[in-house]
């Protein structure tokens, strides 16, 4: 049995190490060069969802499978509706080692890095997330992605303002950095409409937006923008074709001013988008349309 200051100070060291890569995409082989105390420790585990290192007695990681847009993914993880996330046991056995190693980290509570797949073999590491509750019956835990879910009312407890604050908190944490990582990914790093490559300067900006119904976090319905054209993009100043070409708004292009406006924005018209080389990651003519259908209204 590990010692409980072992096993916090090897977590510790862990997330420090992975905070220095926090918005890198990482793989299986990157993962196995952290070294705890002279001794490699893996930190995910390349043919198992979760992930518990032999000096370990709990799980170390977790990982979520990447699944292509519009496929049903291997597992059914999913939201409850209490809005906590929910992940699947491994098996339907509760005592298969890894769901034992699980369900550790609930009893005592101890810090997980969850693993969440952007594409083939490359992941986004979020930490530090907790089991909030083992759940036996639907051979799932439910997961908190923040220190703060773990006091907020859970299961057949919660009500509709405390659901509304954990989904805040999963969006903030999890799902918009999930999604500028997929969609900046996708987009091989660059402004959809300037080609600018400084990821720093890039946002996901979305098609439709958060609060209308198909507005979903999802590749297809997200764009590599710079954040001027992104800013532009929300504020239709510029609008975005079905057949992917950029128009600028008449009073905007009759406007004199600067260079930012001239050479950033005025030539942008008639430009054809950079779209991801996966078709399924290419931007939904449907969503397209309906927003392009806006940018007209305001023109």
């Amino acid at each position: 049995m590990s010692e409980p200051a072992f096993d916090l100070e090897l977590r510790e060291a862990a997330m420090t190490w992975l905070d220095q890569r926090r918005d890198e995409l990482l793989t299986a082989a990157g993962l196995a060069t952290f070294h705890f105390r002279g001794e490699r420790v893996a930190l995910m585990d390349r043919q198992r969802g979760i992930r518990k290192p032999a000096v370990l007695d709990a799980a170390l990681s977790f990982r979520t499978t990447f699944t292509l847009p519009g496929k049903t993914p291997p597992y059914a993880d999913q939201e409850g509706a209490d809005g906590f996330l929910r992940y699947k046991y491994r098996g339907d056995d509760p005592q298969h080692p890894e769901n034992v190693a699980m369900r550790r980290c609930y009893q005592d509570r101890l810090p997980v890095i969850w693993f969440v797949g952007i594409d083939r073999g490359r992941y986004l590491a979020r930490f530090p997330v907790y089991i909030l509750a083992d759940e036996p019956e639907q051979l799932q835990f439910a997961v908190a992605v923040d220190p703060e879910q773990l006091y907020l009312p859970y299961g057949s407890n919660a009500n509709e303002d405390s659901r509304k604050y954990v989904e805040r908190i999963t969006r903030l944490r999890l799902h918009q950095p999930v999604f500028r990582a997929r969609v900046l990914h996708a987009y091989d790093g660059q402004c959809a409409i300037c080609r600018l490559k400084h990821v720093e300067l890039l946002d996901a900006a979305h098609i439709l937006p958060d609060a209308h119904p198909l507005g979903k976090p999802v590749v297809p319905n997200g764009l590599a923008l710079c954040k001027i054209h992104h800013a532009a993009y929300d504020q239709n100043i510029i609008g975005i074709r079905p057949d992917l070409v950029v128009e600028v708004r008449r009073d905007i292009l009759a406007e004199v001013d600067g260079p930012m406006l001239k050479h950033g924005l005025q030539e942008m018209a008639g430009t054809r988008l950079t779209t991801p080389r996966t078709l399924s990651a290419r931007p939904d003519k449907d969503n397209l349309e309906e927003r392009y259908e806006s940018f007209k209204a305001a023109s």
